[in-house]
Order: structure tokens, then sequence, then C-alpha cells
């Protein structure tokens, strides 16, 4: 897999910002088949981050924006395909998925976006806002314990997006977001299937954690952006915005 992303540093009043350089479209590895990648004119960006960390919000809040400039816009996320969403949903209430299973169940969903939702926007001219991608799934397959070049092979089916920004957010207050969102945590994003702790408080501070720094490894390997979602949510989305605007800008 071609882990290198070309980029760029460009000055504003803001200081230095990274834009991501623009190169013919590609895959990360072999693809799909069949597809014309100089048809596809759209522009994929991609917002990832834990439970908690604003990205519905920030997504929302982007696409408001885009559409309002003028952009077609459309909006994909995990579980969302078709094909297998409701089927996985239904196969996590029992909390007896095996790694493995969990981890085919998901590039499944996201394979068929990608065929179905993703390609087929982008070839129509739309900016396609993508809650979390392959980054997510990857992470939380490392952080239990699946081979790293077996998901990099899993995922080279994926197209590289045109951004990716990660919302970096503490443990901290991802527990007090969550806890005010829905007045509890999800069995999974706290890991509470790894055998952390039995307290799904104490768990969920040390699976964030434990993803935080597999995100960190990741950032290295594919150089996204990492946005401080510690700030207000308007705060955050200015950001966004002057970063996506630089993104719509290359040719």
């Amino acid at each position: 897999m071609d882990k290198r992303r070309k980029s760029f540093a460009r000055k504003s009043g803001n200081g230095v910002i990274v834009v991501p350089k623009r190169t013919a479209r590609r895959f990360y590895g072999h693809g799909l088949p069949n597809i014309d990648l100089k048809r596809l004119a759209g522009r994929l960006i991609v917002v990832e981050g834990a439970d908690g960390s604003g990205r519905s919000t920030q997504i929302a809040m982007l696409m408001r924006w885009l559409e309002g400039a003028g952009h077609a816009t459309v909006q994909v996320g995990l579980k969302r395909s078709t094909l297998v969403s409701e089927e996985l949903e239904q196969a996590k209430k029992g909390n007896i998925l095996s790694r493995s299973t969990l981890s085919l169940f998901y590039a499944t969903d996201f394979a068929d976006q990608l065929e179905n939702s993703i390609i087929p926007a982008l070839k129509a001219g739309f900016i396609v806002l993508a809650d979390r991608y392959i980054y997510t799934l990857m992470a939380r397959d490392l952080v239990r314990g699946m081979d790293a070049r077996w998901l990099e092979n899993l995922y080279s089916i994926a197209l590289v997006p045109d951004a990716v920004f990660y919302l970096k957010v503490s443990p901290d207050i991802l527990v007090q977001r969550n806890f005010a969102k829905d007045f509890g945590l999800d069995y999974w994003e706290s890991g509470m299937d790894l055998g952390l702790s039995r307290d799904m408080f104490d768990s969920f501070l040390k699976y964030q954690g434990l993803m935080a720094k597999q995100f960190e490894r990741l950032q290295a390997s594919y150089t996204f952006g990492i946005i401080d979602g510690n700030r207000s949510p308007d705060d955050v989305n200015a950001e966004l915005q002057r970063k996506t605007q630089q993104v719509l800008a290359t040719k």
C-alpha cells in the first residue's frame, strides 16, 4: 500500500495551513474493478473522531455551509449500507461478535457504500462528507490485535480522500459528552470486549487512550490533519471551513 501523501504548506493570517496537494485520483491498493478514476470529479472529505468528538455536529455544519455556497453535497458514514447495516446493528446488540467477524462486517458495510454511494456521488461531481472512514475501522481492529498488513490489504479497495480531519478530544471530555448525550456509555466504544476493566467508565478511558495512540500511528502513515476538538463547536467548525476551502481551491 502506498502510505505517502504529498502536501505543501501555505501561509495565511492564522499561520501555516497544511493543504493536500491535488494529485490524480487513486485507490490505496488494488481498488475496485472497472472504475474510471478520471471521471470522479467530486471531492471526498473525511471527518474522523471518537463518539462524543463532535463529528456528526461538525459534518452537519459543514454540509449547511457547503450547500449554502452552492455545492452539491452528500453524506456517508459507518453502518449505513443497505446491504448489512441492519444485520450489523442487530449482531452488535448481543455483544458476542468475534473480532474477525466484527471487522469483516464493517468492511462489507464500507465496501457496499464505496461502490454504491461514494463513487457514484463523486462521478456526479458531489462533495462527499464521510462521517468516519477506514481509519476508525483500522484503529479499532489494531487495538483488538488484528494484523496491520491484513487490514491494509482488506482496505486497499478504499479511495484516497482529498482531505481527512481527525477531531482529537481528550478521553475525559469524551466521557462527559457521551453522558450528556446518551446518559451512558456504549459497550463497544468502551472496549468492554477487551477485558480492560470490569468497570465501563474505567474501560472507556483506557480504550479511548488506546484508540488515540492508534490514530497517532495512522496519522504518521496517512498524514491526515489533526483538529483540536476540545474547543467549542463554532471554533472547531471555523477551522474546518477554512481548511475545507483550501482543499476545494486546489485544482
